[in-house]
């Protein structure tokens, strides 16, 4: 019956073999014969090599996205696309700019509509801005404007890239990975030793002291390995680190550490360079350490993102107010830089030099020439493009400046949208109120030579009413100090009530727990009042007696079962 056997039965495996037939199982049954059942979809915001969220997306000349990080390691080692087999350079990668929104989903650039799995999208080869498939069909190839709608450069058809098409899923069909097929790792050596590493892959808060005894076991690991002559710096100890020790018979030894120092809130990406410095300069005192540079409380704040407070301001004119909201979470330095200047009273007294009906109302030089001003740092800044704010509305407010990163304390006011704009000026505010105010200075006489208004529009004064930048130093000042005082609690043993157990015994700063020799709380205080309750006169008596009373009574004697016949009924 088996095969090629006369044994009298069938094994598992002989039975669920695919030369074994049945109903249920055999020749293939368990398999799908289903063409494409084992489909499965990588998601469009997905690494190709890691199958992770791409941070820093690049993208290939056919549409396949990785993750810089990523497929660089890759190329250096097989120097071949791991989808497809075929050979790939770095310098044939195309770096992806993906614009987001505020909820920090991928979106068109143009429409803002969120990219999902089921998006047609493509990309431009020569610029990497990434759009919708119906934006560019729209707006480039049916309008013959072949030219990029975010950038403005120019590009051709053979340009565009797809990185997805919801008609073409097979694209993205991981089981036609070549690497996958092939078995191709795609782990670094240090992700390896990671994942091998047993210590990595144990929640160690969560043993108690089981933790002690892996760490003991590192710690004999590596004192072997420097006994065979290992790599001594393997497991390097830092200054700051801390280290579980434990002590015995007056001795302490060190069991092992992997916790580093903390790194400060304000620090910096890029080291101070002492020691470099001091590596190639012998009139500077050694340093051996990186350490990273701290930035100042100004230039913390000036990051993108970091600051999410809005602030406010009212620009009192001669012919009314205006009230700016001020976007400090996409333009902190423009905001930075008009606060403080308001705050200086540098626009006081300036006027309006240029106004063009149906298009905008320029201001903020002193000289009123429009060649004047500067910043709040006595030299020009940057432009920040960092955001989704465009000039999409009337009542705008953005840097004007000469072209690139040449903005200083002059800006305007938009009297319509603008989206020719984008991108080319800063936009750091919008007007949220006295639009009155700014159609009676669109509707304002001007000359026609230079447009500049035949009776002045002057800024009176510019008054700050909530500063984004002391809100946060605020809110981060509190958060600071209520930190502190939790450390301070926790140093000195934790609360009232945390220092005292539900039988009322209290706990020690080091752990013991001892008698509360005071009338504290919990089930004692109970058993403690009976005692002194006790001591009182006549009623020790009272209650000695009733004892002795009870111990007299006469324990009920146990009956006796007959040990023959049916007994006595009695009990039935």
């Amino acid at each position: 019956m088996g095969k090629g056997t006369d044994k009298l039965y069938i094994t598992h495996s002989e039975w669920a073999s695919e030369d074994a037939y049945s109903a249920s199982a055999g020749s293939g049954v368990s398999k799908s014969t289903v063409p494409g059942a084992s489909f499965k979809r990588l998601p469009f915001n997905f690494c190709a090599v890691s199958l992770q969220p791409f941070e820093h997306p690049v993208c290939t000349a056919d549409g396949t996205i990785f993750d810089l990080t990523n497929i660089l390691p890759w190329l250096k080692k097989h120097g071949t696309n791991p989808v497809t087999g075929l050979p790939l350079r770095s310098n044939e990668l195309i770096k992806l700019h993906f614009a987001k929104n505020e909820d920090e989903d991928m979106v068109d650039p143009v429409t803002f509509k969120v990219f999902t799995d089921n998006t047609h999208i493509v990309a431009l080869k020569n610029t990497g801005n990434v759009f919708a498939w119906d934006t560019v069909e729209r707006l480039n190839i049916k309008a013959k404007m072949w030219r990029d709608l975010v950038s403005d450069e120019e590009f051709s058809r053979k340009d565009i890239i797809t990185l997805q098409d919801p008609q073409n899923v097979g694209s993205r069909d991981l089981s036609s990975f070549k690497y996958i097929q092939d078995g191709v790792s795609t782990l670094t050596e240090e992700q390896k030793k990671e994942r091998n590493d047993p210590s990595r892959n144990v929640n160690t808060e969560a043993l108690g002291n089981a933790a002690r005894v892996l760490k003991a076991k590192e710690a004999v690991a590596r004192a072997r390995e420097l006994r065979a002559g290992g790599d001594p710096n393997k497991h390097p100890a830092t200054p700051g680190s801390k280290a579980l020790t434990s002590t015995r018979n007056g001795t302490t030894a060190q069991i092992g550490s992997h916790t580093t120092k903390q790194v400060p809130y304000n620090a910096a990406q890029h080291t101070t360079g002492k020691a470099a410095a001091s590596f190639t300069s012998t009139g500077l005192t050694p340093h051996t350490s990186g350490e990273r540079a701290l930035l100042t409380d100004e230039e913390y704040m000036l990051k993108p993102r970091r600051v999410k407070i809005k602030g406010y301001a009212r620009i009192q004119t001669s012919l009314g107010d205006l009230n700016i909201e001020l976007q400090t979470e996409y333009a902190p330095r423009a905001v930075w830089n008009f606060v403080q200047l308001s705050k200086k009273g540098y626009y006081k007294d300036v006027a309006f030099h240029r106004n063009i009906r149906n298009f905008m109302l320029q201001g903020g030089d002193p000289t009123g020439t429009g060649k004047g001003g500067t910043s709040v740092w006595g030299k020009n800044f940057q432009d920040e493009f960092d955001g989704p704010l465009t000039h999409d509305a009337r009542g705008m407010v953005s840097m004007a400046n000469k072209g690139k990163n040449t903005n200083s304390s002059q800006f305007f006011i938009t009297y319509r949208p603008a989206k020719h704009l984008d991108r080319k000026h800063t936009i750091f505010g919008r007007v949220v109120g006295g639009m009155d105010t700014l159609s009676r200075m669109e509707n304002a006489k001007v000359t026609e030579a230079d447009n500049r208004p035949v009776e002045e529009i002057v800024i009176q004064d510019v008054v700050v009413f909530l500063d984004p930048f002391e809100e946060f130093q605020k809110a981060k000042k509190e958060k600071d100090e209520a930190e502190k005082e939790k450390e301070e609690i926790v140093r000195q043993g934790g609360r009232e009530d945390e220092r005292t157990t539900w039988t009322g015994k209290r706990v020690r700063a080091d752990g013991a727990v001892v008698e509360d020799g005071g009338g504290g709380g919990g089930v004692g205080k109970y058993l403690k009042a009976a005692a002194v309750s006790g001591n009182g006169d006549g009623g020790g008596a009272e209650i000695i007696g009733e004892w002795e009373e009870e111990l007299m009574i006469e324990p009920v004697k146990k009956k006796v079962k007959a040990a023959g016949g049916f007994g006595n009924f009695d009990s039935w």
